[in-house]
């Protein structure tokens, strides 16, 4: 963003009372103070741009401090406003005064102030981007050794081997039972028949009773 010129605020006042009121004049006093050492002091107008024009300065100054503040376009405002109080106190008789010139130099020191600041931040920048640049590699650390754990002793083998635990299951293993042989199936005895006796070849006739 542009900075505006403060030190055109005092100038301008100038102008508007020196082409727009012909009639006043910057010795006319404004107001009187009564000093503790007795004097009357009388404030004129022209004391009073002279100490607005100051207190601006101080202001500029304030911003040109800034990081990043003060571009090229601000001081070139600064510039422009400079040449042209310049040329209005030799080239017009109005303005030859020692109001006007005091605002003119403060308008100078505004313009070489800002070209100093700029310069002397440009000249502490540079150092510091060339060290930097040039700053050498920290050495990096070597990570530790990792030391070399002792291998743990083989375990003795308190099993006995899976061979010789396969032969002691098959001979201990006992042979399966006969199977039980089934006897076969006896006849069933024959069941007489109620009309007939046993021992008998004869059967009895239905028409004649037995005796």
């Amino acid at each position: 963003m542009v900075g505006f010129p403060l030190l055109l605020i005092p100038l301008a006042i100038y102008n508007i009372i020196a082409f727009l009121m012909p009639e006043v004049a910057f010795s006319t006093p404004l107001l009187k103070l009564m000093l503790m050492s007795g004097v009357e002091w009388q404030v004129t107008l022209s004391d009073v741009l002279v100490a607005v024009g100051i207190f601006l300065l101080m202001f500029e100054v304030i911003k040109g401090a800034r990081p990043g503040a003060k571009y090229l376009t601000d001081h070139l405002l600064s510039l422009i406003v400079f040449g042209a109080a310049a040329a209005e106190f030799v080239l017009w008789p109005k303005f030859g005064t020692s109001t006007y010139f005091l605002l003119t130099s403060l308008a100078l020191v505004d313009f070489l102030s800002g070209l100093a600041l700029r310069t002397r931040r440009g000249a502490v920048v540079a150092p510091a981007v060339s060290a930097k640049g040039t700053r050498r590699p920290e050495p990096q650390a070597e990570p530790p050794v990792a030391e070399p754990k002792p291998e743990p002793a083989p375990a003795q083998a308190t099993a006995p081997p899976a061979a010789s635990v396969a032969e002691s299951v098959l001979l201990d293993h006992p042979e399966p039972a006969p199977a039980p042989a089934v006897a076969p199936h006896a006849a069933s005895p024959e069941v007489p028949s109620p009309g007939i006796q046993p021992g008998s070849g004869t059967t009895p006739s239905p028409d004649k009773p037995p005796r």
